[in-house]
Protein backbone atom coordinates (compact mmCIF):
# COMPACT_ATOMS: atom_id res chain seq x y z
CA UNK A 1 0.00 0.00 0.00
CA UNK A 2 1.41 3.47 -0.99
CA UNK A 3 2.33 5.64 2.13
CA UNK A 4 1.31 9.43 1.54
CA UNK A 5 4.81 10.62 0.82
CA UNK A 6 4.65 8.29 -2.13
CA UNK A 7 2.05 9.73 -3.40
CA UNK A 8 4.35 13.19 -4.01
CA UNK A 9 6.08 11.82 -7.12
CA UNK A 10 2.99 10.06 -8.40
CA UNK A 11 -0.15 12.33 -8.11
CA UNK A 12 -0.94 15.09 -11.31
CA UNK A 13 1.11 18.06 -9.83
CA UNK A 14 -2.12 20.45 -9.50
CA UNK A 15 -4.35 17.89 -7.43
CA UNK A 16 -0.80 17.52 -5.11
CA UNK A 17 -0.57 21.36 -4.78
CA UNK A 18 -3.92 22.02 -3.88
CA UNK A 19 -3.64 19.08 -1.80
CA UNK A 20 -0.29 20.35 0.33
CA UNK A 21 -1.32 24.37 -0.11
CA UNK A 22 -4.86 24.26 1.42
CA UNK A 23 -4.14 22.66 5.03
CA UNK A 24 -1.16 24.74 4.92
CA UNK A 25 -3.45 27.94 3.77
CA UNK A 26 -5.93 27.43 6.43
CA UNK A 27 -3.58 26.54 9.06
CA UNK A 28 -1.68 29.94 8.70
CA UNK A 29 -4.76 31.62 7.91
CA UNK A 30 -5.92 30.80 10.99
CA UNK A 31 -3.25 31.66 12.90
CA UNK A 32 -2.36 34.85 11.47
CA UNK A 33 -6.37 35.63 12.19
CA UNK A 34 -5.46 34.78 15.89
CA UNK A 35 -2.50 37.45 15.94
CA UNK A 36 -5.05 40.14 13.96
CA UNK A 37 -7.83 38.84 16.92
CA UNK A 38 -5.61 39.33 19.97
CA UNK A 39 -4.57 42.99 17.98
CA UNK A 40 -7.81 43.72 18.25
CA UNK A 41 -8.57 42.41 21.85
CA UNK A 42 -5.97 44.60 22.99
CA UNK A 43 -6.43 47.69 20.63
CA UNK A 44 -10.16 47.62 21.86
CA UNK A 45 -9.73 46.62 25.61
CA UNK A 46 -6.10 47.46 26.52
CA UNK A 47 -5.48 50.80 24.18
CA UNK A 48 -2.61 51.76 20.92
CA UNK A 49 -0.22 51.85 23.05
CA UNK A 50 -0.88 48.23 23.70
CA UNK A 51 -0.76 47.41 20.23
CA UNK A 52 2.41 48.92 19.99
CA UNK A 53 3.84 47.00 22.37
CA UNK A 54 2.71 43.86 20.66
CA UNK A 55 4.44 45.33 17.43
CA UNK A 56 8.15 45.30 19.48
CA UNK A 57 7.62 41.98 21.11
CA UNK A 58 6.39 39.89 18.45
CA UNK A 59 9.45 40.25 16.22
CA UNK A 60 11.58 39.37 19.23
CA UNK A 61 9.83 36.23 19.78
CA UNK A 62 9.84 35.34 16.80
CA UNK A 63 13.41 35.41 16.00
CA UNK A 64 13.63 33.14 19.03
CA UNK A 65 11.23 30.68 17.58
CA UNK A 66 12.45 30.67 14.19
CA UNK A 67 15.45 28.50 15.13
CA UNK A 68 13.11 25.96 15.20
CA UNK A 69 11.45 27.29 12.48
CA UNK A 70 15.09 26.66 10.10
CA UNK A 71 15.97 23.79 12.01
CA UNK A 72 12.04 22.40 10.52
CA UNK A 73 12.44 23.10 7.30
CA UNK A 74 16.26 22.54 6.43
CA UNK A 75 15.49 18.92 8.04
CA UNK A 76 12.14 18.92 6.19
CA UNK A 77 14.25 19.29 2.86
CA UNK A 78 16.55 16.21 3.82
CA UNK A 79 13.58 14.29 4.58
CA UNK A 80 11.50 15.19 1.99
CA UNK A 81 14.66 13.78 -0.62
CA UNK A 82 15.38 10.75 1.56
CA UNK A 83 12.06 9.42 1.33
CA UNK A 84 12.12 10.36 -2.29
CA UNK A 85 15.15 8.40 -2.67
CA UNK A 86 13.84 5.31 -0.03
CA UNK A 87 16.18 5.80 2.66
CA UNK A 88 14.17 5.92 5.73
CA UNK A 89 17.05 5.70 7.62
CA UNK A 90 18.49 9.21 6.79
CA UNK A 91 14.69 10.56 7.21
CA UNK A 92 14.78 9.06 11.01
CA UNK A 93 17.72 10.05 11.76
CA UNK A 94 17.52 13.74 10.63
CA UNK A 95 14.48 14.01 12.62
CA UNK A 96 16.08 12.89 15.74
CA UNK A 97 18.36 15.33 15.29
CA UNK A 98 16.28 18.04 14.65
CA UNK A 99 14.36 17.61 17.85
CA UNK A 100 17.85 17.97 19.68
CA UNK A 101 18.82 20.67 18.30
CA UNK A 102 14.72 22.86 18.28
CA UNK A 103 15.41 21.91 21.98
CA UNK A 104 19.04 22.84 23.20
CA UNK A 105 19.09 26.46 21.01
CA UNK A 106 15.52 27.38 22.17
CA UNK A 107 15.83 26.77 25.79
CA UNK A 108 19.72 28.48 25.60
CA UNK A 109 17.70 31.44 23.61
CA UNK A 110 15.17 32.16 26.22
CA UNK A 111 17.55 32.13 28.74
CA UNK A 112 19.38 35.04 26.85
CA UNK A 113 15.95 36.65 26.56
CA UNK A 114 15.46 36.67 30.10
CA UNK A 115 18.31 37.84 31.50
CA UNK A 116 18.66 40.96 28.31
CA UNK A 117 15.17 41.34 28.34
CA UNK A 118 15.01 45.47 28.70
CA UNK A 119 18.14 46.00 26.39
CA UNK A 120 16.93 43.43 23.98
CA UNK A 121 13.46 45.70 24.17
CA UNK A 122 15.02 48.82 23.92
CA UNK A 123 17.36 47.74 20.61
CA UNK A 124 13.56 46.76 18.71
CA UNK A 125 11.96 49.90 19.60
CA UNK A 126 10.68 49.67 22.92
CA UNK A 127 10.82 53.37 23.62
CA UNK A 128 9.06 55.88 26.08
CA UNK A 129 5.82 54.99 27.13
CA UNK A 130 5.97 51.41 25.35
CA UNK A 131 8.83 50.08 26.95
CA UNK A 132 6.78 49.16 30.55
CA UNK A 133 3.82 47.78 28.49
CA UNK A 134 6.18 45.90 26.65
CA UNK A 135 8.19 44.49 29.63
CA UNK A 136 5.25 42.93 31.06
CA UNK A 137 4.38 41.29 28.03
CA UNK A 138 7.43 39.98 26.52
CA UNK A 139 8.29 38.55 30.45
CA UNK A 140 5.20 36.25 30.05
CA UNK A 141 5.03 35.46 26.86
CA UNK A 142 8.77 34.03 26.53
CA UNK A 143 8.09 31.25 28.48
CA UNK A 144 5.74 29.87 25.99
CA UNK A 145 8.46 30.29 23.24
CA UNK A 146 10.05 26.75 23.63
CA UNK A 147 7.19 24.86 22.47
CA UNK A 148 6.47 27.89 19.78
CA UNK A 149 10.08 26.55 18.62
CA UNK A 150 9.26 22.82 18.72
CA UNK A 151 5.70 23.41 17.09
CA UNK A 152 7.45 25.64 14.06
CA UNK A 153 10.73 22.59 13.88
CA UNK A 154 7.38 19.86 13.41
CA UNK A 155 5.24 21.22 11.09
CA UNK A 156 7.22 21.48 8.31
CA UNK A 157 8.22 17.69 9.46
CA UNK A 158 4.61 16.82 9.06
CA UNK A 159 4.09 18.43 5.58
CA UNK A 160 7.52 16.87 4.30
CA UNK A 161 5.34 13.34 5.33
CA UNK A 162 3.06 14.14 3.26
CA UNK A 163 0.41 14.87 6.18
CA UNK A 164 -0.60 18.42 5.61
CA UNK A 165 -3.90 18.03 7.22
CA UNK A 166 -2.30 17.22 10.72
CA UNK A 167 -0.17 20.34 10.10
CA UNK A 168 -3.17 22.27 9.25
CA UNK A 169 -4.40 21.18 12.56
CA UNK A 170 -1.57 21.84 14.79
CA UNK A 171 -1.97 25.57 13.71
CA UNK A 172 -5.46 25.82 14.61
CA UNK A 173 -5.96 24.44 17.71
CA UNK A 174 -3.57 27.37 19.55
CA UNK A 175 -4.95 29.82 17.60
CA UNK A 176 -9.02 29.35 18.61
CA UNK A 177 -7.74 28.46 22.01
CA UNK A 178 -5.75 31.74 21.83
CA UNK A 179 -8.70 33.64 20.95
CA UNK A 180 -10.78 32.48 24.12
CA UNK A 181 -8.46 32.33 26.66
CA UNK A 182 -7.65 36.22 25.57
CA UNK A 183 -11.33 36.68 26.12
CA UNK A 184 -10.78 35.14 29.59
CA UNK A 185 -8.16 36.74 30.71
CA UNK A 186 -8.02 40.47 29.21
CA UNK A 187 -12.25 40.77 29.27
CA UNK A 188 -13.07 38.74 32.12
CA UNK A 189 -10.37 38.71 34.75
CA UNK A 190 -8.94 42.07 33.48
CA UNK A 191 -5.58 41.20 33.67
CA UNK A 192 -4.34 43.51 30.76
CA UNK A 193 -1.13 42.59 28.53
CA UNK A 194 0.01 40.63 31.35
CA UNK A 195 -3.65 38.22 30.12
CA UNK A 196 -2.89 38.67 26.32
CA UNK A 197 0.81 37.15 26.56
CA UNK A 198 -0.31 34.13 29.24
CA UNK A 199 -2.82 33.12 26.69
CA UNK A 200 -0.59 33.63 23.69
CA UNK A 201 2.01 31.60 25.76
CA UNK A 202 -0.72 28.81 26.85
CA UNK A 203 -2.01 28.55 23.15
CA UNK A 204 2.31 28.43 22.05
CA UNK A 205 2.38 25.16 24.55
CA UNK A 206 -0.67 23.58 23.37
CA UNK A 207 0.75 23.79 19.76
CA UNK A 208 3.96 22.12 20.93
CA UNK A 209 2.27 19.38 22.78
CA UNK A 210 -0.10 18.58 19.71
CA UNK A 211 2.64 18.27 17.40
CA UNK A 212 4.51 15.78 19.94
CA UNK A 213 1.16 13.46 20.19
CA UNK A 214 1.19 13.59 16.39
CA UNK A 215 4.91 12.38 16.30
CA UNK A 216 4.32 9.68 19.42
CA UNK A 217 1.31 8.22 17.33
CA UNK A 218 1.15 5.76 14.53
CA UNK A 219 0.00 8.17 12.24
CA UNK A 220 3.50 9.20 11.77
CA UNK A 221 5.86 7.60 9.09
CA UNK A 222 8.60 9.10 11.26
CA UNK A 223 9.72 7.01 14.31
CA UNK A 224 11.12 8.93 17.55
CA UNK A 225 14.51 6.94 18.00
CA UNK A 226 16.30 7.33 20.98
CA UNK A 227 19.99 6.68 19.63
CA UNK A 228 18.82 9.51 16.82
CA UNK A 229 19.11 12.15 19.33
CA UNK A 230 22.88 12.10 19.28
CA UNK A 231 23.49 14.82 16.83
CA UNK A 232 25.41 13.81 13.69
CA UNK A 233 27.96 16.27 12.22
CA UNK A 234 27.26 15.91 8.94
CA UNK A 235 23.19 15.83 9.08
CA UNK A 236 23.38 18.90 11.54
CA UNK A 237 25.02 20.73 8.95
CA UNK A 238 23.30 19.80 6.19
CA UNK A 239 20.28 21.09 8.21
CA UNK A 240 22.06 24.21 9.21
CA UNK A 241 23.01 25.16 5.76
CA UNK A 242 19.47 24.41 4.80
CA UNK A 243 17.93 26.19 8.02
CA UNK A 244 20.11 28.76 8.01
CA UNK A 245 18.48 30.43 5.76
CA UNK A 246 14.97 30.37 7.28
CA UNK A 247 16.61 31.79 10.40
CA UNK A 248 19.26 34.26 8.74
CA UNK A 249 15.86 35.40 7.05
CA UNK A 250 13.95 35.88 10.45
CA UNK A 251 17.19 37.72 11.21
CA UNK A 252 17.08 39.79 8.62
CA UNK A 253 13.67 40.55 9.58
CA UNK A 254 14.21 41.62 13.09
CA UNK A 255 17.21 43.87 12.10
CA UNK A 256 14.07 44.93 9.80
CA UNK A 257 12.14 45.63 12.57
CA UNK A 258 14.58 47.44 14.69
CA UNK A 259 14.89 49.60 11.73
CA UNK A 260 11.37 50.35 10.74
CA UNK A 261 10.64 51.16 14.32
CA UNK A 262 13.75 53.92 14.68
CA UNK A 263 12.21 55.44 11.47
CA UNK A 264 8.37 55.49 12.63
CA UNK A 265 9.45 56.60 15.91
CA UNK A 266 11.67 58.88 14.83
CA UNK A 267 9.20 60.72 12.11
CA UNK A 268 5.83 59.41 13.07
CA UNK A 269 5.76 58.64 16.68
CA UNK A 270 4.31 55.65 18.84
CA UNK A 271 1.34 56.16 16.77
CA UNK A 272 3.22 55.46 13.22
CA UNK A 273 3.94 52.30 15.12
CA UNK A 274 0.58 51.41 16.08
CA UNK A 275 -0.13 52.24 12.66
CA UNK A 276 2.52 49.64 10.86
CA UNK A 277 1.38 46.80 13.88
CA UNK A 278 -2.30 47.18 12.35
CA UNK A 279 -0.57 46.86 8.69
CA UNK A 280 1.07 43.94 9.82
CA UNK A 281 -1.04 42.09 10.99
CA UNK A 282 -3.51 42.69 7.67
CA UNK A 283 -0.13 41.30 5.74
CA UNK A 284 0.04 38.25 7.75
CA UNK A 285 -3.43 37.26 7.45
CA UNK A 286 -4.10 38.24 3.99
CA UNK A 287 -0.62 37.17 2.60
CA UNK A 288 -1.48 33.59 3.71
CA UNK A 289 -2.70 32.02 0.58
CA UNK A 290 0.33 32.91 -1.18
CA UNK A 291 2.51 31.25 2.03
CA UNK A 292 0.66 28.78 1.66
CA UNK A 293 0.75 27.86 -1.92
CA UNK A 294 5.02 28.02 -1.37
CA UNK A 295 4.25 25.89 1.95
CA UNK A 296 2.50 23.49 -0.35
CA UNK A 297 5.41 23.88 -2.88
CA UNK A 298 8.42 22.47 -0.96
CA UNK A 299 7.57 18.53 -0.02
CA UNK A 300 6.35 18.02 -3.70
CA UNK A 301 9.18 19.69 -5.25
CA UNK A 302 11.75 17.90 -2.88
CA UNK A 303 10.50 14.61 -2.87
CA UNK A 304 10.44 15.15 -6.70
CA UNK A 305 14.08 16.46 -6.85
CA UNK A 306 15.32 13.45 -5.04
CA UNK A 307 13.61 11.25 -7.22
CA UNK A 308 15.33 12.59 -10.29
CA UNK A 309 12.23 13.44 -11.57
CA UNK A 310 13.01 17.08 -13.71
CA UNK A 311 9.97 17.44 -15.66
CA UNK A 312 7.69 16.92 -12.42
CA UNK A 313 9.44 19.69 -10.88
CA UNK A 314 9.67 22.16 -13.55
CA UNK A 315 5.46 21.36 -13.89
CA UNK A 316 5.09 21.95 -9.78
CA UNK A 317 7.40 25.80 -10.13
CA UNK A 318 5.11 27.02 -13.57
CA UNK A 319 1.75 25.66 -11.54
CA UNK A 320 2.81 27.50 -8.34
CA UNK A 321 3.76 30.75 -9.00
CA UNK A 322 0.60 30.76 -11.41
CA UNK A 323 -1.68 30.15 -8.59
CA UNK A 324 0.26 32.17 -6.37
CA UNK A 325 -0.50 35.05 -8.55
CA UNK A 326 -3.63 34.72 -9.08
CA UNK A 327 -4.49 34.69 -5.54
CA UNK A 328 -2.26 37.88 -5.20
CA UNK A 329 -3.78 39.59 -7.30
CA UNK A 330 -7.55 39.10 -6.28
CA UNK A 331 -5.77 39.45 -1.96
CA UNK A 332 -4.59 43.62 -3.46
CA UNK A 333 -8.00 44.45 -5.11
CA UNK A 334 -9.80 43.19 -1.56
CA UNK A 335 -7.21 45.02 0.47
CA UNK A 336 -8.09 48.34 -1.71
CA UNK A 337 -11.72 47.70 -1.91
CA UNK A 338 -12.23 47.04 2.03
CA UNK A 339 -9.08 49.33 3.44
CA UNK A 340 -11.23 51.62 5.71
CA UNK A 341 -13.49 48.80 6.96
CA UNK A 342 -10.51 46.35 8.24
CA UNK A 343 -9.26 49.41 9.86
CA UNK A 344 -12.17 50.13 11.63
CA UNK A 345 -12.16 46.15 13.04
CA UNK A 346 -9.13 47.20 14.83
CA UNK A 347 -9.21 50.43 16.49
CA UNK A 348 -11.87 53.70 16.92
CA UNK A 349 -8.51 55.84 17.21
CA UNK A 350 -9.34 59.07 15.12
CA UNK A 351 -5.55 59.15 14.06
CA UNK A 352 -5.26 55.38 13.10
CA UNK A 353 -8.21 55.46 10.93
CA UNK A 354 -6.98 58.83 9.28
CA UNK A 355 -3.53 57.26 8.58
CA UNK A 356 -3.79 53.60 8.24
CA UNK A 357 -5.53 53.35 5.29
CA UNK A 358 -3.52 54.63 2.68
CA UNK A 359 -0.43 53.66 3.85
CA UNK A 360 -1.94 50.12 3.57
CA UNK A 361 -2.79 50.46 -0.08
CA UNK A 362 1.25 51.46 -0.91
CA UNK A 363 2.75 48.42 1.44
CA UNK A 364 0.41 46.41 -0.64
CA UNK A 365 0.72 47.78 -4.10
CA UNK A 366 3.00 44.59 -5.47
CA UNK A 367 1.33 42.21 -3.97
CA UNK A 368 0.55 40.12 -7.11
CA UNK A 369 4.11 39.24 -8.05
CA UNK A 370 5.67 38.39 -4.85
CA UNK A 371 4.44 34.68 -5.30
CA UNK A 372 7.95 34.75 -7.30
CA UNK A 373 9.83 35.71 -4.77
CA UNK A 374 8.68 33.15 -2.30
CA UNK A 375 8.73 30.00 -4.87
CA UNK A 376 12.15 31.31 -6.23
CA UNK A 377 13.83 31.04 -2.69
CA UNK A 378 11.88 27.94 -2.01
CA UNK A 379 13.21 26.05 -5.05
CA UNK A 380 16.67 26.44 -4.05
CA UNK A 381 15.71 25.17 -0.38
CA UNK A 382 13.75 21.96 -1.76
CA UNK A 383 16.39 21.44 -3.78
CA UNK A 384 19.65 20.92 -1.10
CA UNK A 385 21.01 24.76 -2.09
CA UNK A 386 21.92 26.76 0.60
CA UNK A 387 23.96 29.96 -0.82
CA UNK A 388 21.40 30.74 -3.50
CA UNK A 389 18.84 30.14 -1.42
CA UNK A 390 19.91 32.82 1.13
CA UNK A 391 20.90 35.08 -0.90
CA UNK A 392 17.43 35.44 -2.65
CA UNK A 393 15.65 34.59 1.10
CA UNK A 394 17.82 37.77 1.88
CA UNK A 395 16.80 40.49 -1.06
CA UNK A 396 13.71 42.15 0.24
CA UNK A 397 14.18 42.16 3.32
CA UNK A 398 18.58 42.40 4.13
CA UNK A 399 19.48 43.67 1.26
CA UNK A 400 16.69 45.98 -0.11
CA UNK A 401 14.04 46.99 2.53
CA UNK A 402 16.69 47.68 5.05
CA UNK A 403 18.38 50.51 3.62
CA UNK A 404 15.21 51.65 1.88
CA UNK A 405 13.57 52.24 5.25
CA UNK A 406 16.50 53.88 6.87
CA UNK A 407 17.34 56.48 3.91
CA UNK A 408 14.20 56.96 2.66
CA UNK A 409 12.18 58.74 5.27
CA UNK A 410 15.65 61.48 5.79
CA UNK A 411 13.68 62.36 2.55
CA UNK A 412 9.85 61.54 2.48
CA UNK A 413 9.26 61.32 6.62
CA UNK A 414 7.14 58.35 7.09
CA UNK A 415 5.98 58.21 3.71
CA UNK A 416 9.36 56.83 2.44
CA UNK A 417 8.74 53.84 5.36
CA UNK A 418 5.82 52.73 3.57
CA UNK A 419 7.17 53.46 0.12
CA UNK A 420 10.19 51.17 0.96
CA UNK A 421 8.10 48.07 0.46
CA UNK A 422 6.46 47.93 -2.95
CA UNK A 423 10.34 49.00 -4.04
CA UNK A 424 12.02 45.94 -2.46
CA UNK A 425 9.50 43.75 -3.69
CA UNK A 426 10.41 44.66 -7.04
CA UNK A 427 13.74 45.00 -7.41
CA UNK A 428 14.14 41.56 -5.57
CA UNK A 429 11.38 39.67 -8.04
CA UNK A 430 13.22 41.06 -10.83
CA UNK A 431 16.47 39.15 -9.24
CA UNK A 432 14.42 36.11 -8.64
CA UNK A 433 13.20 35.88 -11.74
CA UNK A 434 16.69 35.89 -13.48
CA UNK A 435 18.18 33.60 -10.75
CA UNK A 436 15.59 31.09 -11.40
CA UNK A 437 15.42 31.11 -14.95
CA UNK A 438 18.95 30.82 -15.09
CA UNK A 439 18.78 27.23 -12.82
CA UNK A 440 15.48 25.77 -14.37
CA UNK A 441 17.62 26.04 -17.82
CA UNK A 442 20.03 25.14 -16.82
CA UNK A 443 19.70 21.55 -14.38
CA UNK A 444 16.04 20.88 -15.07
CA UNK A 445 16.48 20.24 -19.00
Amino acid sequence: MATSSNELGTQKISKLLIKQAVPATIGILVMSLNMIVDTIFVGQWIGVLAIAAITVVLPIVFLISSIGMGIGIGGSSIISRALGAENSEKAFLTFGNQISLTLILAILFVTLGNIFSIPILNLFGAKGNILPIASEYFGVIIYGVPFLAFAMMGNPTIRAEGKPKFAMFAMIIPAVLNVLLDILFIKVFGWGIWGAGLATSLAYASCGLYILSFFLSSKSELIIIPKNFYLNFKIVREIVQLGGVTIVRQGAISLLMIVLNYSLFKYGGEISIAVFGIINRVMMFALSPVLGVSQGFLPVAGFNIGANKNDRVKETIKKSIWFGTILGTFIFIGIVLLKEEIIWVFTNDVTLLEKTPNAMIIVFLVTPIVTMQLIGSAYFQAAGKAIPALVLTLLKQGIFLIPLAYILPKYYGVNGVWWSFPIADSLSTIVTIWVLKREVDKNLK
